[in-house]
């Protein structure tokens, strides 16, 4: 199990013990947090599980491919460090992750 923190807009800590491989937007519908909508389940054909990766995990998140840049086209206030949430799979790198959900979604 690897760490996951998801800060709702409204500064509510989601503190989240999950599964490696599994996804940031996984976790978050799996444990109700408010904003991240997902409504195409995952496959990166919407922007409506868009998150902001906390500063200092930036660089271990890494940068978007270029299909999740499409979909952030589509995303509200799109920031450096935004990434669509479903692209994001768990790893002992990302052990810790902190992201922040964005005031409304795309």
């Amino acid at each position: 199990m690897t760490k996951l923190t998801i800060i709702a807009f409204d500064g509510t800590r989601y503190d989240l013990d999950v599964a490696k491989g599994s996804t940031v937007m996984e976790n978050a519908v799996r444990n109700s947090v408010p904003g991240i909508d997902a409504e195409c389940g995952g496959a990166c054909a919407c922007a409506t599980c868009h998150v902001y990766v906390d500063d200092a995990w930036t660089a271990a998140a890494g940068q978007p491919q270029p299909m999740e840049e499409d979909m952030l086209d589509f995303a509200t206030d799109v920031r450096p460090n935004s990434r669509l949430s479903c692209q994001i799979k768990m790893t002992d790198a990302l052990d810790g992750l902190v992201v922040h959900v964005p005031e409304r979604q795309g």
